[in-house]
């Protein structure tokens, strides 16, 4: 019954609640952001994956310049990611903009994060079953370790929580979210060596 219902009224009710009360910050974030990101927009928005593997476009608060180097590539992700960037990055607050994929039905508040469309064809049988739900703001895997984990282990704790949906569940992981904002783990990767800050591309399981 919560997985296939109540989740859902439950969610969206959160939603619509959270964005009424953190109004005023978000409106704070749209004009430092804008600053910071030297013209370069408020909002990242990119195809993802959700239920069943169908595309939606995620929205989030954009953390980085388009800075470009001689050639016209793109600088690495640490040397673009601003000063505000950095601080709305370390308290998660660039996710607050997914509220409104919540309250279109995109995502869910708490399931498996979505990933690249790209990244379709290269899970196996059973890594793919993470798409079995909507995926969500935060999860099981990211208060296990988020980008400080494999990918391997990443997708095995999304599909131990697509076995396991419950109410307590999700609250649980809701509260252990906030002590990971609070300590700020796992946000980059385990193998930053200065030129990443976030996860590395996932490349399949061979």
């Amino acid at each position: 019954m919560y997985r296939n219902g109540f989740k859902r009224v439950l969610d969206f009710s959160l939603a619509l609640g959270v964005c009424i009360c953190a109004s005023p910050l978000i409106l704070a974030l749209c004009i430092f952001l804008h600053f910071a990101n030297k013209g370069a927009g408020i909002f990242f928005t990119q195809a993802r994956p959700g239920k069943e593997g169908k595309i939606f476009r995620v929205i989030k608060f954009k953390t980085m310049t388009d800075e470009r180097d001689a050639n016209g590539q793109l600088l690495p992700d640490c040397e673009r990611l601003t000063r505000v960037g950095r601080f709305v990055r370390k308290t998660s607050l660039d996710e607050l903009p997914q509220l409104f994929n919540i309250l279109k039905g995109d995502m869910a508040i708490v399931g498996p994060r979505p990933l690249l469309p790209e990244y379709l064809p290269l899970y196996s049988p059973e890594q793919a079953r993470r798409h079995e739900v909507r995926p969500g703001v935060t999860g099981w895997a990211q208060t296990h370790g988020r980008n400080a984990i494999s990918w391997k282990r990443k997708f095995e704790l999304d599909v131990w929580y697509v076995d396991r949906i419950s109410f307590w569940l999700d609250m649980k992981i809701l509260m252990l979210t906030a002590l990971k904002v609070l300590k700020s783990e796992g946000i980059n990767s385990a193998d930053n060596r200065g030129t990443e800050v976030t996860m590395p591309r996932f490349d399949g399981n061979n």
